[in-house]
């Protein structure tokens, strides 16, 4: 039978031992402590490692994507002149630092016609698709599909000039640019595409004259950017001058295969 102690009176509750408890807490709060310190100390080192790796590895190559979206129409017109007329820029092709906490740091596209930036690749690669399917429409032959395949053939395209770039640099032992530099680069040729798929609308046969002229004009702005990025980064320039001129020179055939493949709408 079971009986209510507390309910005696007179009678106390049992008590632990004050010296047991006082090891007890002891032990708790070296434990505890110890597991807090062990745990922060793990905690520090993995967090400093993984941020010395993310800005070692990943933001090297990615760098930060808001950068290449500071541009205004200023810029945009200058930069397509660049593009389209190369022979006509007189400028430098070298881009412009500023220090900026204790280091050197490029200028955004805003304020430095040589900076790569991604707005004009995207608007124009959006424009190459639409003037794509608008060049099928006007023969009757615009399909969802033929708008996809056209999509797909301009994405893989510019994966393709992308990997070509890497590379070049990669060979050159230039791998220090980052990822989003080559990815804009890349992307420039949907800006003259876009004009010679344009100019085909109003006359067909003009197609044959305006797209070996970009082929050119967009070789000859790769090999003068490829030429600044490897002069600035590339510590075996010297040593390796003569392979160099070979692989841009390839570099610059290549554009011609390339574009006439991408310049070809399914009419």
């Amino acid at each position: 039978m079971e009986q209510n102690l507390g309910n005696w009176p007179g009678m106390r509750r049992p008590t632990s031992d004050p010296q047991s408890n006082a090891f007890g807490n002891v032990f708790n709060g070296a434990g505890s402590g110890l597991i807090r310190g062990g745990l922060g100390a793990y905690g520090e080192r993995f967090l400093g490692s993984s941020s010395e790796f993310m800005q070692s590895n990943i933001t090297q190559h990615l760098s930060d994507p808001q950068y290449y979206f500071q541009v205004n129409g200023r810029y945009v017109r200058n930069k397509l002149k660049v593009i389209l007329f190369p022979f006509l820029h007189r400028g430098h092709w070298t881009r412009i630092t500023e220090p900026v906490a204790g280091k050197l740091s490029y200028k955004p596209p805003i304020h430095d016609i040589n900076a790569p930036d991604l707005y004009i690749p995207f608007m124009a690669f959006g424009t190459y698709v639409v003037l794509s399917g608008f060049y099928s429409g006007v023969f009757g032959r615009f399909t969802p599909e033929a708008l996809s395949l056209q999509f797909t053939k301009g994405l893989f395209g510019w994966l393709f000039e992308v990997l070509i770039l890497e590379g070049i640099l990669y060979s050159m032992g230039s791998g220090e640019a980052p990822l989003l530099d080559i990815v804009a680069y890349g992307g420039y040729a949907f800006a003259a595409l876009s004009l010679a798929i344009m100019a085909r609308l109003f006359w067909s046969f003009s197609y044959y004259f305006m797209l070996p002229w970009i082929c050119i004009c967009t070789g000859v702005f790769l090999l003068k950017t490829m030429k600044r990025v490897l002069l600035g980064g590339a510590r075996g320039y010297e040593k390796h001058s003569s392979r160099q001129h070979y692989l841009l020179l390839l570099m610059v055939a290549f554009q011609f295969p390339l574009l006439f493949w991408l310049g070809t709408v399914t009419a």
